[in-house]
């Protein structure tokens, strides 16, 4: 069984490290983005030429987005590919998130072809640093009751881990729903030119929902379809 890994922060990304790491040992590609891909959804390329450098046996760093690299792995690196994993996104894919989100697309684009697959994002509180192995540690966790759960064809998960506090307790693995309601929309302006400024952490939330349950400490899993 062949597993793609790939994410949209780019295939040196601490956090597609964090997530081989969480895989520990099965038969594994990285096909990931050769540069920083984040946030540019579910983009393909199509009129020009996506250049793919092989690494090693197991890593290709491609000139493309997460779409593409799916697309490139399971047509042309091998035929096969059981899972994709993408992640671990350095930020949070939650609610509407999942439109916007490379890291979500790369999961999308498989299921579209049939292959099951699991996004894996990390919520990022008040631009604090990320603890890379407490988060491969809590990916390996929740990969092992998901890999053998099974996925009606045009399914994928959606894993959104929390930003613990040092000596917080481990979080819970929640099920829940996507949250609908919109992300801020705020701008500077200066001039002629608008900046976002938008804060994450104050987006509103539905109780229960995937935003709400993750930014309440704990570890939020979605299903959602192509």
């Amino acid at each position: 069984m062949t597993i793609i890994l790939t994410n949209d922060d780019g295939i040196d990304a601490p956090g597609i490290r964090a997530l081989l790491k969480a895989v520990n040992g099965k038969n594994t590609i990285i096909a990931a983005p050769a540069d920083h891909q984040s946030g540019c959804g579910h983009q393909v390329t199509t009129t020009r030429a996506i250049n793919l450098q092989r690494r090693s046996e197991t890593e290709y760093a491609i000139a493309g987005t997460p779409a593409d690299c799916v697309r490139i792995a399971i047509t042309q690196i091998t035929a096969d590919v059981k899972f994709v994993l993408s992640g671990i996104n350095a930020g949070g894919n939650l609610g509407v998130d999942v439109y916007i989100s490379g890291t979500v697309a790369a999961v999308r684009e498989a299921a579209m072809h049939g292959i099951p697959g699991i996004a894996i994002s990390h919520y990022r509180k008040a631009k604090q640093d990320f603890d890379w192995d407490l988060a491969a540690k809590f990916t390996a966790e929740v990969l092992v009751d998901l890999l053998k759960r099974p996925l009606e064809p045009g399914s994928f998960w959606n894993v959104n881990l929390p930003h613990l506090q040092p000596g917080e307790a481990d979080p819970n693995v929640v099920f829940c729903q996507a949250c609908t309601k919109p992300l801020p929309v705020n701008y500077r302006i200066e001039g002629d030119d608008f900046y976002y400024v938008g804060e994450y952490g104050k987006r509103d939330r539905t109780p229960g929902s995937d935003v709400d349950v993750c930014f309440s400490g704990n570890i939020a899993v979605t299903q959602l379809r192509v």
